[in-house]
C-alpha cells in the first residue's frame, strides 16, 4: 500500500466536526499530527503519520 499526502481539509473531514481553528490550535500546542509545510505555505500530512497519531490517542476501555 502506498502512502499519500493529505490536505488539512482531508484531515478536517476525517475528524468531522473538527474546525480548522481547532486543528491549527492543536498545531500551536504541539499536539496535532506531524505536518509538512510546502514551499507555497500549505500543509500536508502523510496518511500513515495521521493514522499513527490517531492510534497514539486511543484510550483503553
Amino acid at each position: 500500500m502506498s502512502d499519500e499526502l493529505l490536505t488539512v481539509s482531508d484531515i478536517l473531514t476525517a475528524l468531522k466536526p473538527l474546525s480548522r481553528r481547532t486543528f491549527y490550535r492543536w498545531r500551536e500546542l504541539g499536539i496535532g499530527p506531524a505536518c509538512i509545510r510546502l514551499p507555497n505555505g500549505e500543509l500536508r500530512i502523510w496518511r500513515s503519520d495521521f493514522h499513527c497519531w490517531l492510534e497514539q490517542r486511543r484510550e483503553a476501555a
